[in-house]
C-alpha cells in the first residue's frame, strides 16, 4: 500500500516515520518553496523519490493523509480537483479555522475531492504532535466516514501505527471532531502554564 502525506508539519514527518518502519511506502506532498529546517525533513529530503509536489504524491498513493496548515489547504484542494482520486482513501487529519458558524474543512476536501471516500481522523493530536504530547500519554485517535469497506481499512491504519481507533460515526461527525478539537485548545489557553490538555473517553 502506498501512503502520501501531503503538509509540511510535525504530525506529517511523524505518521510518515511510523507508517515507514510498519514497511508501507510513504511519498510526502510539500511545496516548491519548502525549506527543510528540521533534521527529520532534512534526512527524507534526501531521498528524492519521496519528496513530491502534491499532484505527484496523490497520483502515486492509495492512501493519502491531509496533516498540512490551513494556508496550504487551497492549492491541496486544487490538487484533488485535477488528479484522478475515485480509487483512493482521503484521510483528513487538521482542523479549521474556529469562529462563529465555522465550517470544518473535511467538507471542503469532499468538495473537490467529489468521492465518498473521505475521511477525518488523527485531529485530535493536532500539528505539532507530537510536540503537544511529550510524554506520549495519547493512545486513542477518533474516525468518522461514511460507513463503507474503506473505513474499516482507516480504522486498521490507526492501529497499525500503534493507536486506539474510536469510532466516531459517520461523515457528518467531521464537525463533531474538530469542535472537540478547538475545546481542548480553548482549555489549554485559560491556564497559566504553557501545558496542554487532552481529553481521554472512558466507559462506564
Amino acid at each position: 500500500m502506498n501512503i502520501a502525506i501531503l503538509g509540511e508539519t510535525k504530525l506529517a514527518i511523524t505518521l510518515g516515520t511510523r507508517y515507514l518502519s510498519r514497511g508501507m511506502d510513504v511519498f510526502y506532498g510539500v511545496t516548491k518553496n519548502f525549506v527543510f529546517t528540521d533534521i527529520e525533513w532534512k534526512i527524507f529530503n534526501k531521498s528524492v523519490d519521496r519528496m513530491l509536489s502534491y499532484e505527484e504524491a496523490i497520483e502515486n498513493a492509495d492512501v493519502v493523509f491531509i496533516c498540512c496548515e490551513n494556508k496550504s489547504l487551497k492549492k491541496i484542494c486544487q490538487a484533488l480537483s485535477t488528479v484522478e482520486v475515485e480509487s483512493k482513501i482521503i484521510i483528513d487529519c487538521t482542523n479549521g479555522i474556529f469562529s462563529t458558524g465555522f465550517n470544518c474543512n473535511s467538507s471542503l476536501l469532499k468538495k473537490h475531492a467529489g468521492d465518498q471516500r473521505v475521511f477525518k481522523a488523527f485531529n485530535n493530536l493536532g500539528l505539532d504532535y507530537p510536540g503537544s504530547d511529550p510524554l506520549g500519554v495519547i493512545k486513542e485517535t477518533y474516525y468518522c466516514g461514511e460507513d463503507c469497506p474503506e473505513k474499516f481499512k482507516v480504522k486498521k491504519l490507526i492501529e497499525l501505527i500503534g493507536f486506539t481507533a474510536i469510532d466516531a460515526g459517520e461523515f457528518e461527525s467531521a464537525l463533531l471532531l474538530e469542535a472537540f478539537y478547538h475545546l481542548k485548545v480553548k482549555i489549554s489557553s485559560l491556564k497559566a502554564e504553557k501545558t496542554d490538555y487532552h481529553f481521554k473517553l472512558i466507559s462506564l
